[in-house]
């Protein structure tokens, strides 16, 4: 029986690199993936998914407005699908994260998705939230605060370093941007 698979934890615990493994480890067996990705990351040169360790590959986009199901569907009929991989899973809608939900139980076919549980104000994002409520399995990763305790919150800073506590939920950018931190370390930083 087919799942849908939530893998989420803060920035910087190798999620979009775990995501690519994973296909890798599908190809070298000659079975075939769908990735898929956000459209959201324009910046030039910037993988459809690539990790910070150098891994990258090219991925379906997907926006707001995207039938993932159908089009997932339509090239699963050509050459029958191992499984989905979707990185960024935090900017999926909710109804995008049904759309997976019936992959899994009505094609048979596992989705694993990968992403933040929540952004730079410590709230959910709405595809996690939907993740959240409705993946048949969780599974946090894990990534590391400066103290050496488990970083689960995404500090974002602006140009000089310093702690940005209001804005845009999404704001795309990588550790010029975002510190992950554990929770009393993202509190102090907000006060400081």
């Amino acid at each position: 029986m087919a799942k849908l698979y939530f893998y989420y934890a803060s920035m910087n615990a190798g999620k979009s690199s775990t995501l690519l493994q994973t296909a890798f480890n599908y190809g070298e067996r000659g079975m075939k993936v769908s990735l898929w990705t956000a459209a959201l990351d324009d910046r030039p040169g910037f993988g459809a998914i690539s990790s910070r360790i150098g891994l990258a590959s090219d991925a379906h986009r997907y926006e707001a407005d995207t039938d993932i199901e159908a089009r997932v569907l339509d090239e699963h009929k050509d050459t029958p699908l191992a499984c989905v991989l979707v990185d960024e899973a935090q900017f999926l809608t909710r109804d995008q994260v049904w759309q997976l939900a019936r992959l899994a139980d009505e094609a048979g076919i596992p989705v694993l998705c990968y992403g933040l549980r929540t952004d730079f104000q410590g709230e959910l994002f709405p595809g996690s939230a939907a993740l959240l409520g409705i993946a048949d399995a969780l599974v946090e990763m894990k990534a590391v605060c400066d103290c050496g305790r488990k970083a689960t919150m995404n500090l974002r800073v602006d140009a000089n370093g310093k702690a940005v506590s209001e804005g845009a939920q999404t704001e795309i950018g990588g550790n010029d941007r975002y510190v992950a931190m554990c929770r009393k370390h993202f509190s102090e930083a907000l006060e400081g």
